[in-house]
């Protein structure tokens, strides 16, 4: 029965998820239980798709992109993937009428990883970052407001900020592998042979104001969804605070972690605040 293959289909999603970010599987494990599956989902699909162009570097990443992307789309016309984690995305996408202009959003800059290295431009940046992150926080966003439309226009601005500000840090904490190992300069106008302490203040400010702005999108987030998004805000902003200590150099010679006893630190302070009510 199909039933069962969507179960293995789920697992698989689920088991991507915690094999990829302990921090962030701990922070779905703070949805409620009817709404951690499809995240699990969205993120098996963008694990994968994120994998191939950063990791797979003694293979045709071209040829396995294309293929997956080919795969993707199809998987959502039929309904079904003989891959699970499309199989289990586009469960997602049907059961929530996802928006397909943020899955190509997604793809389109995705594909650009496999060949652009440097982003010199704002404009060039600012649409990086809204394929690669923001659309990605506005799937979330659908399934935890359960695809209503008014809620999701309300909320939509915070969860685009929300996305930014983690894709940002995600830069700024991979700084070395992605310049020494990829090549890649995500930030325009600095330069990354000689990052400086005016420059990473910049970027941390910068960071900063997509925090404040997404904070305020998850105050008015359904209860089901505001402590799992609440604790991976509280991860981001931990690991923020420890790049904005450490001196620039180092950060672009070592990427720099929230130790494991620190992360349980982080979600114990979360709970309190959401249990007495202080978001």
């Amino acid at each position: 029965m199909k039933s069962i293959f969507d179960s293995v289909s789920f697992q698989s999603s689920k088991l991507v998820t915690e094999a990829y970010s302990t921090s962030f599987s701990l922070a779905v494990k703070m949805l409620s239980p009817a709404t951690r599956q499809d995240i699990y989902n969205i993120y098996g699909f963008v694990r994968f798709a994120d994998e191939i162009v950063d990791t797979f570097h003694e293979y045709p990443k071209n040829e396995l992109f294309d293929e997956f992307e080919k795969e993707l789309y199809k998987s959502i016309e039929n309904k079904i993937s003989l891959n699970p984690i499309l199989n289990s995305f586009q469960h997602t996408v049907h059961k929530y009428t996802l928006d397909t202009t943020l899955i190509e959003a997604f793809m389109n800059s995705m594909r650009q990883d496999l060949t652009k290295k440097e982003y010199n431009t704002i404009n060039e940046y600012k649409q990086y970052i809204y394929g690669s992150a923001d659309v990605v926080g506005l799937m979330c966003l659908t399934v935890f407001v359960k695809g209503n439309k008014e809620k999701y226009n309300e909320l939509k601005d915070a969860a685009m900020s929300l996305g930014s500000a983690f894709q940002k840090v995600n830069f700024l904490r991979d700084l070395k592998d992605d310049f020494e190992t990829l090549q890649r300069t995500y930030f325009p106008g600095t330069n990354l042979n000689m990052l400086d302490e005016a420059s990473k203040a910049r970027i941390i400010q910068e960071i900063e104001n997509d925090f404040s702005k997404g904070f305020e999108g998850i105050q008015r987030l359904p209860i089901e969804a505001k402590f799992g998004v609440y604790t991976a805000y509280k991860y981001y902003h931990k690991l923020l605070q420890k790049l904005k200590k450490t001196p620039s150099l180092e950060i672009k010679n070592t990427r720099i972690r929230v130790p494991n006893y620190q992360k349980f630190g982080v979600l114990a302070k979360c709970y309190l605040n959401y249990r007495f009510n202080l978001l």
